[in-house]
C-alpha cells in the first residue's frame, strides 16, 4: 500500500506505477501496450487500491461461468515454457466471445496488474458453437502472481470477481510415473465390473493415479469410486458441465440446439494434462474402457522407456484402437461372483475386429505432459515434441465396448488373447476390490 501525504500527489504517483507496471506486462506486443495505454489507461482514470483483485470471492467450483454466460473458466496454469504467461483453460463460445482481460495481483505490494487476453479456441470443436479454449495472458515482469481475474473489461469493480489459483507455479518432483485421464463419466455410469477391472490393469501395467471427471454415476459406482479415493488411486474432478451447457453425447454437432459435444471432454482432457504437468511423468488419454496392452513388454515403464531411448524427441506415442466386441463371448474365465456385478468381463472378450479397408483406426495417447500445448481425444493439436505411431506388435488399445462391424461372423474376428498373460493377478485383485465395495 502507497502512503501518500497529498491525495493528487497519490494519485499521480499510483497512476504512474500502474501504467508503467502494464507496459512492462506488455513489452512483446506492441500493439497490445498501445491498447493498453489508450483504453486501459485513461488520463482521468486512478490507480486501483493495493490489494484490490481479492475482494473478488475465491472460485469454488471447476467449472466457473463469467457473467457473460458464454465464458467458463477451469483453472488457470502458470506456463514458461515460450515465455512467462498465464494459460487459463475454459470453454468459450466461439463466436461471441472476442475480448477478454486477466487481472493480476502481484505480491508483496498487491499492485494490479491488467493484461489482454489472447483467446485461442482449439480447432478441434466439431462444429459445436462452444468449444475448449486457451485463454493466455503475458504476466507482468518481477511479479509472480498467485492468483487471477478474468473479466471482459479492463475496467470497472472487481469486488464481484471470482478469483482462481494459478496452478503449477511451483516446480515439483515427479510423484507418479503414470496418471491415467478419464473424461468424462456421464449417463449414470453403471458398467462397474469393466471399471474395476479396467483401474487394476492399470495398476498392474504401472499406474499409480487415475483422474476422473464426473459428470455422474449410479450409486454402486459411487461406492467403488469411493473404495479408490481412499485407497488413493482415484482423484474425482466434479464435472457438473450439464449445469451451465446444453451437452450432446456425440461428437459433432448435428443442428439439434446443443452446446458442446460430449460433454465437453476436450476441455477435460487439456485441464488434465496441464494438472498433471509437473507431478507425473507421463499422462495416458484414455476411457474407461480402454487398455493399452504391451506385446512386447511385461508393463508400461520398460515399455516407454525402450521408447523413448528409440525416440528421444518424442514427446506423444500413439496406440492403435481396436475394437474387442461385448457380443462376442467365451466361456473361459466365467467366474461365477462376478455374474451379479453389473458390467462386462473383459477376460472373456478376447475377438477383435479386423482392419477395415480405407478407415484409419482412432488413438489413444501416452505423453509427456510438459511437451504438449493443446490435445485433441486422438492426437495432439499443438506439441513441443514429435509424435510416433507405436506399431501394433509393439502395442494396442483394448477396446470392449459394442461392435462396429456386427454384421461379421465370429471366424472374421481375430482371437487375442494378450490380456490373459495378466488373468492370475487381475483376478486376485478384482476380487480383493469387489469383496469390500459390492459384493
Amino acid at each position: 500500500m502507497i502512503h501518500c501525504g497529498k491525495k493528487l500527489a497519490c494519485a499521480v504517483l499510483a497512476c504512474v506505477l500502474i501504467f508503467t507496471s502494464i507496459l512492462i506486462c506488455s513489452w512483446k506486443d506492441p500493439q497490445l501496450q498501445n491498447n493498453i495505454t489508450r483504453k486501459i489507461f485513461p488520463q482521468d482514470q486512478t490507480a486501483s487500491p493495493a490489494g484490490e483483485l481479492f475482494r473478488g470471492k475465491p472460485a469454488q467450483n471447476v467449472i466457473t461461468a463469467l457473467k457473460d454466460n458464454r465464458t467458463f473458466i477451469i483453472s488457470p496454469y502458470f506456463d514458461d515454457r515460450e515465455s512467462k504467461v498465464t494459460r487459463v483453460i475454459g470453454i468459450v463460445h466461439h463466436e461471441d466471445v472476442k475480448q477478454l482481460y486477466c487481472w493480476f495481483c502481484c505480491q508483496p505490494d498487491g499492485t494490479i496488474y491488467v493484461s489482454k487476453a489472447k483467446i485461442d479456441v482449439h480447432s478441434d470443436r466439431f462444429g459445436f458453437p462452444y468449444g475448449a479454449a486457451d485463454i493466455v495472458c503475458l504476466e507482468p515482469e518481477n511479479c509472480d502472481p498467485t492468483q487471477v481475474s478474468i473479466h471482459q473489461s479492463p475496467h470497472g469493480n472487481t469486488d464481484q470477481l471470482p478469483r482462481f489459483e494459478i496452478r503449477n507455479r511451483k516446480a515439483e518432483a515427479f510423484s507418479v510415473d503414470f496418471t491415467v485421464c478419464i473424461s468424462a463419466m456421464f449417463g449414470n455410469y453403471n458398467n462397474v465390473l469393466q471399471f474395476i477391472q479396467s483401474v487394476e490393469m492399470y495398476k498392474i501395467l504401472g499406474v499409480q493415479k487415475v483422474v476422473i471427471y464426473k459428470n455422474n454415476c449410479s450409486h454402486l459406482m459411487e461406492k467403488v469410486l469411493k473404495f479408490y479415493m481412499e485407497e488413493g488411486t482415484v482423484e474425482i474432478i466434479p464435472w457438473p458441465i450439464s449445469s451451465h451447457l446444453k451437452v450432446s453425447s456425440k461428437w459433432r454437432f448435428t443442428q439439434d440446439g446443443t452446446h458442446i459435444g460430449y460433454y465437453g471432454q476436450i476441455t477435460a482432457l487439456n485441464d488434465c494434462i496441464y494438472r498433471n504437468m509437473r507431478r507425473s511423468k507421463f499422462v495416458v488419454l484414455s476411457d474407461a474402457d480402454e487398455i493399452i496392452l504391451p506385446l512386447k513388454h511385461p508393463d508400461w515403464k520398460t515399455m516407454m522407456s525402450s521408447l523413448q531411448e528409440e525416440n528421444p524427441e518424442t514427446g506423444v506415442f500413439l496406440f492403435e484402437n481396436h475394437i474387442f466386441p461385448e457380443t462376442v463371448s467365451t466361456h473361459v474365465f466365467n467366474i461365477s461372483s462376478w455374474n451379479t456385478v453389473p458390467g462386462i468381463n473383459i477376460l472373456q472378450h478376447v475377438h477383435r475386429e479386423p482392419d477395415r479397408k480405407d478407415v484409419i483406426n482412432p488413438k489413444k495417447m501416452i505423453i509427456d505432459p510438459r511437451k504438449v500445448i493443446q490435445t485433441s481425444v486422438h492426437s495432439v493439436l499443438r506439441a513441443f515434441g514429435k509424435s510416433m505411431n507405436v506399431p501394433i506388435d509393439v502395442a494396442l488399445v483394448y477396446h470392449c465396448r459394442v461392435p462396429l462391424q456386427g454384421n461379421l461372423p465370429r471366424e472374421s474376428l481375430i482371437r487375442d488373447t494378450t490380456l490373459w498373460r495378466y488373468n492370475s493377478s487381475l483376478i486376485m485383485n478384482v476380487n480383493k476390490v469387489l469383496k469390500q465395495t459390492v459384493l
